[in-house]
């Protein structure tokens, strides 16, 4: 099928949203620029660079979103907990009110503070890089979101409970999140659920802010395509973690600009697969400020014909001396049909820096299993203790020791799981 027949489907969506769609109105201008972006790149072949181990055929606007039994990951967390039903904000369920009593919240469409952040480091360009990242779905979740929210956390305040955004229904929706952290600001955002085909965020911290974000997609069992956008200043951190498991295909894009001095920013994500998994991360981390450290871990454990991509770049623009990026990801493979293809980057202006990558794929260690079913292990009992203790590597990267705590039983739950088959 051709891009221009390909893509016919979803111009007719795209313009049955305009007219119809009360979220329309809503940076319409943009809209309709991302939309042109996407339609000029069309759905993403092996022909485009960053997507060549990720193409995406047969996609179509109205395709009914799968949802795999299970446990929400975050479901027992206290939470101001934000419950997105088909695309929309269902308010009966949700902590909006209460949110709102403590930080500027708005849907969408934004507050005057917004215009400085919305849409601000969408399809930003690095400059100088060789390459640039190719977007479709991000211009995808501008031109088409249908609801989400613009927070912003004042200055100075640490905000008592994560603010929990749940994605529920079978409509392929597109939601979208904007926020601005403030000076020495403190906030964790938990992310859950099956129920949006696309989701966009660009957060941005001012100095000295502090962002953990949380992101579980064990619900998936269609498709999923994610994209997070986040600019680091001076002293701010970032964390971000995401646990995959079993999708037919997910895409997540996470793009860090390192903006202000002594800034660090972590990305990690566990992945597992069996069947016919597909699971992509796709990092790119700009450092253009001096003194900043950047973290890649992403763990893979795949059985059947599952397939992992990772994908992660540190770019040091010159001038950002004293730099310290560090990129690690590994696999290890339950089955020869499994599969992990890896391609780690590095591009550097910059001559006082520590940037580092590694990448191993492999099979469990025969002796460390060989030594538990000598303690008295099964097989599989021992297959699943050295499989906890190589994705909880990726696991440490979170702060919060109760929210670790939630990643791991996950992952226990996916080896129950392996092991009643």
């Amino acid at each position: 099928m051709d891009t221009v027949n390909t893509m016919t489907p979803w111009r007719e969506a795209f313009d049955a949203f305009i007219a119809n769609d009360e979220a329309a109105v809503m940076g319409a201008t943009a809209r309709a620029d991302a939309f042109a972006r996407f339609e000029a790149h069309g759905l993403p072949t092996r022909r485009h660079e960053y997507w060549k181990y990720t193409p995406v055929r047969d996609l179509l606007p109205g395709q009914e979103i799968l949802v795999r039994d299970g446990l929400d990951t975050f479901a027992d967390v206290e939470t101001y907990q934000i419950v997105f039903v088909d695309g929309r904000i269902d308010i009966s369920r949700s902590d909006r009110t209460a949110l709102a009593a403590l930080v500027e919240i708005a849907g969408p469409d934004g507050a005057p503070w917004m215009d400085g952040v919305f849409n601000a480091l969408q399809n930003r360009p690095i400059p100088g890089a060789m390459f640039q990242v190719e977007r479709p779905f991000a211009n995808l979740n501008l031109a088409m979101f249908t609801d989400g929210l613009a927070i912003r956390i004042p200055d100075g305040m640490t905000l008592d409970k994560p603010i929990h955004l749940r994605y529920e229904g079978v409509v392929p929706s597109h939601l979208r999140l904007e926020m601005l952290v403030g000076k020495g600001a403190s906030v964790t955002v938990l992310e859950s659920g099956a129920g949006a085909l696309t989701t966009g965020a660009e957060i941005v911290l001012e100095e000295g802010a502090s962002v953990d974000h949380l992101r579980s997609q064990t619900e998936v069992a269609g498709k999923q395509f994610t994209a997070l956008y986040a600019t680091v200043g001076a002293d701010a951190s970032l964390k971000s973690f995401t646990l995959c498991a079993d999708a037919a295909l997910i895409r997540n894009e996470t793009m860090v600009t390192m903006a202000g001095d002594n800034g660090s920013g972590s990305i990690a994500a566990g992945v597992m697969g069996m069947d016919d998994t597909l699971i992509d991360n796709t990092v790119y981390v700009s450092h253009e400020a001096e003194h900043c450290e950047s973290r890649q871990v992403i763990k893979s454990v795949l059985d059947g014909k599952a397939k992992s991509v990772f994908q992660g770049k540190i770019f040091v623009k010159k001038g950002a001396q004293k730099t310290d990026g560090y990129q690690i990801s590994q696999a290890v493979l339950l089955s020869d049909g499994a599969e992990f293809n890896a391609k780690p980057e590095l591009e550097i202006y910059a001559d006082d820096v520590i940037c580092s990558h590694g990448s191993t794929t492999g099979a469990l260690d025969e002796e460390a299993k060989f030594y538990l079913r000598s303690r008295g292990c099964t097989e599989r009992e021992a297959e699943a203790l050295l499989v906890a203790a190589f994705i909880d590597e990726a696991i440490l990267e979170i702060s919060d020791e109760t929210l670790q705590d939630r990643m791991r039983d996950t992952t226990d739950r996916w080896m129950s799981a392996r092991a009643g088959r």
